[in-house]
């Protein structure tokens, strides 16, 4: 699905997605990542499944400087434990978890709306 937005320039936007990929300013992405206002971070979770998140992934989350953290489970809606979310609780970083269409139209509002977020996308292994 292509996706259509204004906003300032130098701002990463989601383009696209399939479940299989995301498209960031027109550019295909096909491994786990991390986008914010500073750009596009290939996520220490890429390759791995859903299951295999750990706390230590979002502690590498809780470093960046954001508000809120998106996180796109795929394309169904998966809620990772509070176990593994708690450095983003103690870097007082809320969190929304969407499936990966819902993470691409969120994101691209927020930031629409100058919001210090940061989009989590899960593409996992075929």
């Amino acid at each position: 699905m292509k996706l259509h937005l204004n906003t300032g320039p130098g701002q990463p936007l989601f383009t696209g997605y399939a479940h299989d990929h995301v498209l960031i300013d027109g550019r295909r992405h096909e491994a786990s990542l991390l986008l914010t206002a500073r750009g596009v971070e290939i996520a220490p979770w890429a390759g791995l499944a859903f299951h295999a998140l750990t706390a230590a992934h979002f502690t590498w989350i809780a470093q960046r400087e954001i508000d809120i953290l998106l996180l796109g489970t795929g394309t169904r809606l998966r809620f990772p434990p509070p176990s593994i979310t708690r450095p983003l609780i103690e870097a007082r970083i809320g969190l929304e978890v969407m499936d990966i269409g819902a993470l691409c139209r969120t994101y691209n509002i927020l930031a629409a709306e100058g919001r210090n977020v940061g989009a989590a996308v899960l593409i996992e292994p075929a």
